[in-house]
């Protein structure tokens, strides 16, 4: 039985949704179709998103004008669930630089560099490696790409594999530092403790005893950062292709 909290929905069902290419297109706003139809969805059940990116980034895509963004979702979670929020309000997270330590911690930044500046693409931006509290996020093309520079690599790294194969290198390094290396959105993936997937938004939802929880994601195959928590046998997965699709899915299965 859910709680006080959500006494008000019909539904004591929670619907969970990563960010890129489930609710927006990377790095871009989340269309008012988008924005409508979730709203629709909240007047019966639960809703919150689960994006690899921080809270910045998050908000930049899902907020409207006028709005909070942590006001238009039941519960965020940013960074693969690591910085969480139940109705606005922050509940314990975890700290990559913590788990790791300094010392493990500057060779593996020092190795990601070296090989990127090794890597014969066709352009490089800037911001390679993001730090985040949670985890870092490795770009080889740089993550002040522009939306086109993005699209162009992203149909580079699908010929050319780049990323798949830095993953294996750092995995033939760093055997025993501990670490998952998921690909997500279009140019980077994420680096984090083993475990600390999207699957950990599950753990702050326990509380609740939500009859079904459906997640919506894009990157639901093995090695993308939507795969555990698709396939957790706590959640019912829904596989999109983009947020039209998330759309058509919602209305024709949900809200019809």
């Amino acid at each position: 039985m859910v709680s006080s909290a959500f006494a008000d929905r019909p539904q004591k069902k929670l619907f969970l949704f990563d960010v890129d290419n489930t609710l927006s297109l990377p790095r871009q706003i989340a269309s008012p179709e988008m924005i409508q139809t979730l709203r629709e969805l909240r007047k019966k059940a639960v809703i919150g998103f689960v994006g690899g990116s921080d809270l910045v980034k998050i908000t930049e895509q899902l907020q409207t004008p006028g709005t909070k963004v942590l006001d238009e979702f039941d519960y965020g979670f940013a960074e693969n669930g690591l910085i969480a929020f139940k109705q606005g309000k922050p509940l314990p997270s975890e700290s990559f630089i913590n788990f790791v330590g300094e010392e493990k911690y500057k060779p593996l930044v020092n190795f990601i560099l070296h090989y990127i500046a090794d890597l014969d693409i066709p352009i490089k931006r800037g911001t390679f490696v993001e730090f985040r509290r949670g985890m870092i996020n490795v770009s080889p093309i740089g993550r002040n790409a522009t939306i086109q520079e993005r699209q162009d690599f992203e149909q580079l790294d699908l010929k050319h594999g780049y990323r798949k194969a830095l993953i294996k290198a750092l995995k033939e390094k760093f055997p025993d530092y501990g670490l998952t290396y998921s690909i997500g959105g279009q140019i980077s993936f994420d680096v984090f403790p083993n475990g600390w997937n999207k699957t950990i938004a599950l753990k702050h939802v326990e509380d609740e005893s939500f009859e079904e929880i459906h997640f919506f994601g894009d990157k639901t195959y093995e090695g993308g950062n939507d795969y555990e928590i698709f396939s957790d046998p706590r959640t019912i997965g829904h596989s999109v292709r983009d947020p039209t699709d998330t759309i058509v899915v919602l209305k024709t299965q949900f809200l019809n």
